[in-house]
């Protein structure tokens, strides 16, 4: 019984509804060691994949994962059923639009000055 609470079966489940795993992985595991599984395991057909470890967020039982916590102090008692499979919700942040990006260059903005007369 301890090598079943010694690892956890996690499948990731992407915005679209298709999934990466399952696959097990032991209770030490970072989550920031899960972003970069799921970085690798990323289908290549998909489009707006993330480019780097910071563009993914996992989200398990409600809760966004911090990077430094690790899977077992992760695990929810309540949806975490022993020798079953827990899934974690993906999703990927977006690279800014490139209307934000002209508006915060664009100089005709009107911006604040102070004068003391």
């Amino acid at each position: 019984m301890s090598g079943a609470q010694d690892s956890l079966e996690i499948k990731f489940r992407l915005i679209d509804g298709s999934d990466i795993g399952p696959k097990s992985f032991p209770a030490a595991t970072s989550v920031a060691t899960l972003k970069e599984n799921i970085l690798s395991q990323w289908p290549k057909d998909k489009e707006n994949g993330p480019k780097t470890v910071k563009d993914v967020k996992i989200i398990s039982a409600g809760k966004i994962l911090e990077n430094n916590r690790t899977v077992a102090e992760c695990r929810s008692p309540l949806y975490d059923v022993p020798g079953g499979v827990t899934t974690m919700h993906v999703l990927v942040s977006q690279p800014p639009q490139e209307k934000e990006k002209k508006v915060a260059d664009d100089p005709t903005i009107n911006k604040c000055v102070c004068v003391i007369l």
